[in-house]
């Protein structure tokens, strides 16, 4: 496929998953992942979980985060341009509209009742997005991943440790596991 159809692909992709998403970033990651990884096959999964983790410890808005990797992966400067200008049209086109008649969209009871449905709907989202991980990491077999995952869980859910600094101690451990298993093997 030609490289500037690759681009275009990648804009109208991005864009209608941000004109019709509504959550935040990790709703549009759960959709970028269905289309890059399981639709066009662009991106391995491992790739995309990778992409997750450096678009949320990366300061700024995790779905143009998400969008600058993709991006980047796909096509390089030119496909990660494309991804962020996709990405960010819908917003900016629907907070320029909605500034014109804030007052009466602020105020009106059907308005509110209609976000609080969309946040079932992202909460349902989410939840799909923490099976799907959870049962890959399941499948690893590995001590060290269930003992990461559970530790992160109590981490933020009882302690309320920030989230970065639990990305960090597991860049940390992962870096120790794998300098352990490259010794191990040296030895071998």
């Amino acid at each position: 496929m030609k490289k500037k159809n690759i681009l275009f692909l990648l804009f109208l992709n991005m864009l209608y998953i941000s004109a019709f998403t509504f959550g935040g970033g990790f709703v549009i990651i759960t959709l970028m992942k269905r289309k890059f990884c399981d639709g066009l096959r662009w991106i391995e999964e491992k790739e995309m979980l990778d992409i997750t983790a450096l678009a949320q410890s990366s300061p700024g808005a995790i779905a143009v985060n998400a969008a600058i990797l993709v991006g980047w992966k796909i096509a390089g400067a030119a496909g990660m341009a494309a991804a962020v200008f996709g990405t960010i049209l819908p917003p900016i086109a629907i907070l320029s509209a909605i500034s014109y008649i804030y007052e009466a969209f602020a105020s009106n009871v059907y308005v509110g009742f209609v976000l609080k449905g969309m946040q079932a709907g992202v909460v349902a989202v989410l939840f799909d997005v923490v099976c799907g991980m959870g049962a890959k990491v399941m499948k690893t077999k590995s001590w060290l991943n269930y003992i990461l995952m559970a530790a992160a869980f109590l981490a933020t859910a009882v302690w309320g440790i920030n989230v970065v600094y639990i990305i960090l101690a597991a860049i940390a451990v992962g870096i120790l596991s794998q300098g352990y298993a490259k010794r191990r093997m040296g030895k071998s």
